[in-house]
C-alpha cells in the first residue's frame, strides 16, 4: 500500500559529478496520486536531473526514490525498465515520436513495450485528444500541437500511475501551448494519472495544484519559488528528460 497516498516519495536525494559539484542536494518530496504538479527551474538548477532520477534513467549518488511504494534502486536495471515501460508515461519538449511509424503505430507502440498490446486502446487513446481520422498520418504530416497530442496519447494509453513531463510546451506557440497543456492536465485527471512537469512557463501554473521549483539542485515551495519562477519564465531550457532509452518513449 503507498503511504500517504503518495504515488512518489524522494528521500534526500542526492547527485554528485565529481568534481563539477552537486546537481541535487539532498532532495525530500512526496507527490500525492492524482495531482498535477509543477516544477520550475532555471536552465542547470537541477530539474532536469531530478526527472531522470525519477524515472530511473539515472542513478542517485545517494537518496531514495519510491514510484507506487517501489524503490527504484531495489528494482535492479531489468526492474526499474519494466516500470518504466507500465507505470511511467513521458512527454518531452521535443514530441520525440518516432518518424518512420504512423500516429497509430507511436501509440500502439507504448502498449507493445508495456506488454499489453491493444489495437482499440491506441484508437480511442487518439480520439480522446481530438485525433480521430488522423491515426495513419506520419509526424511530419502533423503540426506541433498534434504532434504533442499524439505523444501525450503515447503516455496516457498504458494508464500509467505517473507521467513526467519536460517542457511539454517549450516547443509550441502561446495559443497551441495552452491548449496542449490543458488538454494534458485535463486526461490526467480523468484518467487518474499524476503529472508532474518541469517547466519555464508560468501559464502552467494555472493549472497545476502544486508549485515546486529547483535552486541550484535544492528543492523549494511555497512562496520562496516566486522570484525563481518569475526569473524561470524569462528563459528557455537547452536540456531535457533522456530519451535515447526506448523504454522512455511513454
Amino acid at each position: 500500500m503507498e503511504h500517504s497516498h503518495a504515488i512518489l516519495r524522494v528521500q534526500d536525494l542526492w547527485r554528485e559529478y565529481g568534481e563539477s559539484g552537486a546537481a541535487l542536494r539532498g532532495v525530500h518530496l512526496e507527490v500525492e496520486a492524482r495531482s498535477v504538479v509543477a516544477l520550475y527551474g532555471t536552465s542547470g538548477s537541477g530539474k532536469t536531473t531530478l526527472l531522470n532520477l525519477l524515472a530511473g534513467l539515472d542513478r542517485p549518488t545517494r537518496g531514495r526514490v519510491e514510484v507506487g511504494g517501489q524503490d527504484l534502486e531495489a528494482l535492479g536495471e531489468k526492474g526499474r525498465t519494466l516500470l518504466r515501460r507500465r507505470r511511467l508515461g513521458f512527454v518531452f519538449q521535443f514530441f520525440n515520436l518516432l518518424p518512420t511509424l504512423t500516429a497509430f503505430e507511436n501509440v500502439y507502440l507504448s502498449l507493445e513495450l508495456a506488454g499489453t498490446p491493444n489495437r482499440s486502446a491506441a484508437r480511442e487513446a487518439l480520439a480522446s485528444l481530438g485525433l480521430a481520422g488522423k491515426e495513419r498520418r506520419y509526424p511530419h504530416e502533423l503540426s506541433g500541437g498534434e504532434q504533442q497530442r499524439v505523444a501525450i496519447a503515447r503516455a496516457l494509453v498504458k494508464k500509467p500511475a505517473l507521467i513526467l513531463a519536460d517542457e511539454p510546451t517549450g516547443n509550441l506557440d502561446t495559443r497551441t501551448g495552452d491548449d496542449v497543456l490543458d488538454l494534458l492536465a485535463g486526461r490526467c485527471r480523468e484518467v487518474g494519472a499524476t503529472l508532474l512537469m518541469a517547466t519555464h512557463s508560468a501559464r502552467v501554473s494555472r493549472v497545476a495544484d502544486r508549485i515546486l521549483c529547483m535552486v541550484d539542485g535544492v528543492l523549494e515551495e511555497g512562496a520562496r519559488c516566486a522570484d525563481t519562477q518569475e526569473a524561470t519564465t524569462e528563459g528557455s531550457s537547452a536540456r531535457g528528460l533522456r530519451a535515447g532509452d526506448p523504454s522512455a518513449s511513454g
